[in-house]
């Protein structure tokens, strides 16, 4: 690796100066990079010479902009995410990281410049949870990067190293991961208060999420041939994305058979003769549309129309407005016009349904029967591994370690 001077004069007779760094990048392909300034060509070397000898250096002619890369990202996963995912993903893109790091080489992309990247968009408004989520997608569009021998090293990463260097990660997310029972998920009064307002087209659905766990993209996905009424079980093969498309369950795991309750069975078999079915675009005499006969692939919970049920619908119609009729609120602050406090649901989201099954599963001593062993509850929830299932639920099992176990177990050892 050598410096050298460059003089010449242009076609107005003006004599120029330039630094020149000669060196062989790891291929053994001669590069030549120019400086205007002596000191910056001595740290580029200095630099350049080190990454040489790691093997992490990548010339900056062979090196592709963060947007460029960018969009091979987008391009490669799209054969392998969700549509939900793909449409995340161009969004941080187009949003967040091409408007301050787009026209960035990827070799120029260091720690000090991400943490750079960082502080931009918080300046520039974007919440703090937002921030992870982009600096995650930039970290993934660099992995991607990586793979097509564009980068060499992965600034993302190496930040995330070194900021949890000498922690342990996953202890730290068990214990930020736990769930509260009367926070995360419902107690078992307020379920009983909620099971005892259900009522119309909405008391079936969320019976079936309150005893089986179900996803809420499972329920708005399940067909009438995958319920076994007789058999009191319910088969899950395919989900409804955030688009309403059908597609198969988030993993391998997640296509499996729930045992079903009398309660939920009932409540199944009749809401199956009230059940929407998709229209067949023709009237009647009277001029009423008509509908198709049950096929065994329709849906068990449909609009109106048949068709698939939107979330939102699920939640303002259904889950919501029960919990505030149940009891099971909180006081917003406001009042309405006569002075009474104006109450909104304490359980924002369907999936606290999901954890009441969890925690029903791994508790059934409470009811008079064996709480289940975690494998068992894993299968049930469809959970891609055992490590999923403890970490967000073991501090919910029963624990049989204390004391006067202890003195029984001595007791049958040493008699």
């Amino acid at each position: 690796m050598s410096i050298r001077r460059r003089t010449w004069t242009t076609a107005k007779g003006v004599e120029k100066t330039a630094w020149i760094c000669d060196y062989t990048d790891i291929q053994g392909k001669r590069r030549l990079k120019t400086f205007r300034l002596k000191k910056n060509a001595d740290t580029f070397a200095a630099t350049a010479k080190i990454e040489v000898r790691d093997g992490t250096h990548v010339a900056d002619s062979a090196s592709a902009t963060v947007k460029e890369a960018g969009e091979l990202w987008i391009k490669a996963a799209g054969r392998r995410v969700e549509r939900g995912t793909l449409v995340q993903y161009q969004q941080h893109l187009d949003l967040h990281i091409a408007p301050f790091l787009g026209t960035t080489l990827l070799s120029r992309l260091t720690v000090p410049a991400v943490r750079d990247f960082e502080d931009k968009l918080v300046d520039e408004g974007r919440s703090p949870a937002m921030v992870r989520k982009v600096v995650v997608s930039l970290g993934s569009l660099l992995a991607d990067a990586q793979e097509r021998g564009l980068v060499i090293r992965n600034a993302v990463r190496e930040k995330s190293r070194a900021r949890q260097k000498g922690r342990d990660r996953r202890q730290e997310k068990r214990q930020k991961g736990k769930l509260k029972v009367g926070t995360d998920i419902p107690t078992r009064d307020e379920v009983k208060a909620i099971v005892g307002a259900l009522e119309g087209r909405w008391r079936p659905l969320l019976l079936t999420a309150i005893f089986t766990g179900l996803r809420a993209s499972e329920l708005r996905g399940l067909r009438w041939k995958d319920v076994e009424l007789e058999k009191r079980e319910i088969h899950v093969h395919q989900r409804a994305d955030r688009f309403n498309d059908i597609g198969k369950p988030k993993s391998e795991a997640g296509e499996r058979t729930v045992p079903t309750p009398p309660i939920v069975i009932n409540a199944l078999k009749e809401w199956r003769l009230a059940c929407p079915r998709p229209r067949t675009g023709e009237q009647d005499a009277d001029g009423n549309p008509l509908v198709e006969e049950m096929r065994p692939e329709q849906l068990v919970f449909p609009n109106g129309q048949g068709k698939v049920e939107s979330l939102s619908n699920i939640m303002q119609r259904g889950f919501l407005p029960v919990q505030v009729k149940a009891g099971v609120s909180v006081d917003t602050g406001d009042k309405d016009k006569k002075g009474r406090p104006i109450m909104a649901a304490k359980y924002t989201g369907i999936h606290s349904l999901r954890h009441f099954y969890a925690s029903w599963l791994i508790n059934r001593k409470e009811d008079g029967g064996l709480g289940l062993p975690p494998k068992t509850v894993q299968e049930r929830l469809g959970h891609s591994t055992i490590a999923l299932t403890m970490d967000t639920y073991s501090h919910l099992f029963p624990r049989n370690d204390d004391a006067d176990e202890l003195s029984a177990a001595e007791k049958a050892l040493l008699g």
